[in-house]
């Protein structure tokens, strides 16, 4: 493996190569660089994954190439040739498309329809769909992305949706894709289509731009690695890379991939869901008839791609959204028309999915955000107890390898790691029978989800049941006793740990157990 830290590929002296290449490109927001002088050239013919955690100016660059931001410094060039993108459509005309980590779909419009938009042709006034669906089927036909052209969006799964937009960038012949963070929403059986879909753009010479922060993606697919760190380019890394050079080199140090845990010591159902039923804000039924129990000591995860009643699921559990139908039971106790507040007292810790929304309060200071929800423990005669606030603001911080510059700053000086470990150590502060933590790593750098998973394995070694909701399948390989699969808002079946891959993959598209174990070892078989 290889490593740079300044001038990687090149400085802005170099001849500009053949192909795209961005030199010295820098954006601010603020006091925030998002990105610092970054050089990158793309060539055609290759997949070049461009890693790093959330928040490294990642997308940030990519937005300035495709033409959704200025740069404040720097130059695009193709093939030589200085380029000045003001918008996504002069980026299109020189070939550039972007595969967008949320879908730029019209949800009413066909597939045929989103895919002529805004570069529409009409035969005497009207809209000429006979040739805009000639065109889906020769592009769908040739790169063996199947997909209807008269199909509405709204009624196609996310899967088929990341097809069209794929579609929608090769219709405008672009040389140079972007894909951004596209395997977000996708199954394991998908996210290998992707790739197949990706290997076969690149053999016919086009030049592919794979984002994100996923080791195992990366080298799966990469031709050429450049690894970004704070909006820096911190070095490039060879495909043969191991996945711990990468994480260093994301991090800045050596990181532990591997979670350590011995194997549950499971006792009695601490929770127990029947038959759950919950709705959504327009009435549609999110989670349809769910029963699942955890048990003291173990470690339950819910897997399934984002929006199949996951979400719902856990906010049901700390009393936040309404049950329709069903019960929900903790240690015997009803709290299915508990209300949070009850809900907290009874026993539940509850890390949520969105921090910045629903786990702290920006504008508060790191000692305030630690005791949110048990301030009257600190409290006497009604007058807050400044002292013990920041004791056991200092006391957390200390044992929760919280890096901040003071527990009197605002909680928004905090990187996404540190803020996470605050929520996280706000909730394991008090005697849990509960724990449910939904994405509890997301947007967090690898570093820090290792002391995450570190410390929700001794909560669960202390008699805790723990609830983890993750759309991460590494996560819930390295977490889990049990696994509960959702798909459209039921339990698909629940499975113990060690269940392969591709069977959870195919579980998470809807099959049932018996039958994703069929047809996993066919598909194994066909290899």
């Amino acid at each position: 493996m290889s490593t740079t830290t300044t001038a990687p590929i090149g400085s802005a002296a170099d001849p500009a190569p053949q192909g795209l290449s961005l030199r010295g490109i820098t954006k601010r927001f603020g006091t925030l660089t998002a990105n610092d002088h970054i050089d990158l050239d793309i060539v055609p013919g290759r997949i070049h994954c461009l890693l790093g955690e959330n928040g490294a100016g990642k997308s940030t660059l990519m937005n300035i190439l495709y033409g959704l931001l200025d740069a404040d410094e720097g130059t695009i060039s193709i093939d030589g040739v200085e380029q000045h993108f003001r918008n996504p459509r002069q980026s299109m005309a020189a070939g550039i498309g972007m595969v967008h980590q949320h879908f730029m779909l019209v949800d009413v419009f066909t597939v045929a329809e989103n895919i002529i938009l805004g570069r529409e042709q009409a035969t005497g006034g009207l809209l000429n769909m006979r040739q805009a669906r000639q065109k889906v089927l020769e592009l769908s036909n040739r790169y063996r992305l199947r997909v209807q052209p008269d199909s509405r969006i709204e009624h196609l799964p996310v899967g088929v949706q990341q097809r069209v937009e794929i579609l929608k960038a090769l219709a405008n012949d672009a040389k140079y894709l972007i894909f951004d963070e596209p395997t977000a929403v996708l199954t394991p059986q998908e996210i290998d289509e992707l790739m197949t879909v990706m290997r076969s753009l690149r053999d016919e010479g086009r030049a592919i731009v794979f984002i994100t922060h996923k080791l195992r993606e990366v080298l799966a697919i990469a031709d050429d690695i450049t690894v970004i760190r704070r909006g820096k380019v911190v070095g490039q890394a060879d495909a043969s890379a191991s996945e711990g050079d990468l994480a260093e080199m994301m991090v800045g140090r050596s990181v532990n991939l591997q979670v350590d845990k011995s194997p549950a010591e499971a006792g009695e159902p601490t929770l127990v869901v029947e038959n759950l039923t919950v709705a959504d804000a327009s009435g549609q039924v999110v989670v349809d008839d769910v029963s699942l129990d955890v048990r003291a000591g173990e470690i339950l995860c819910v897997a399934g791609v984002q929006g199949n009643g996951q979400t719902e699921l856990a906010e049901v559990l700390l009393g936040l959204r309404p049950v329709l139908k069903g019960r929900v039971e903790l240690q015997g106790r009803d709290l299915t028309k508990l209300g949070t507040r009850e809900t907290i007292a009874a026993g539940v810790g509850f890390v949520p999915e969105d921090r910045q929304h629903d786990g702290y309060v920006s504008t508060f200071t790191v000692a305030e955000n630690l005791v949110l929800n048990q301030v009257g423990g600190f409290t006497r005669r009604g007058n807050l107890r400044w002292d013990q606030i920041k004791a056991n603001a200092r006391a957390k911080v200390d044992e929760f390898d919280i890096r901040t510059q003071g527990i009197d700053l605002p909680l928004s000086s905090l990187s996404g790691g540190n803020a996470q470990k605050v929520v996280l150590a706000r909730e394991l502060s008090r005697p849990l029978k509960l724990l449910v933590a939904s994405q509890p790593t997301r947007g967090v750098d690898v570093g820090a989800i290792e002391f995450l998973h570190k410390r929700i394995i001794e909560e669960r070694d202390r008699g805790t049941a723990v609830l983890i909701v993750s759309t991460e399948l590494d996560e819930i390989e390295a977490l889990a006793d049990r696994i509960a699969v959702m798909n459209r808002g039921h339990v698909v079946g629940i499975v113990p740990a060690g269940t392969p891959r591709d069977v959870l993959g195919l579980m998470m598209a809807g099959i049932p157990y018996d039958e994703a174990v069929v047809a996993a070892e066919e598909g194994a078989g066909d290899e």
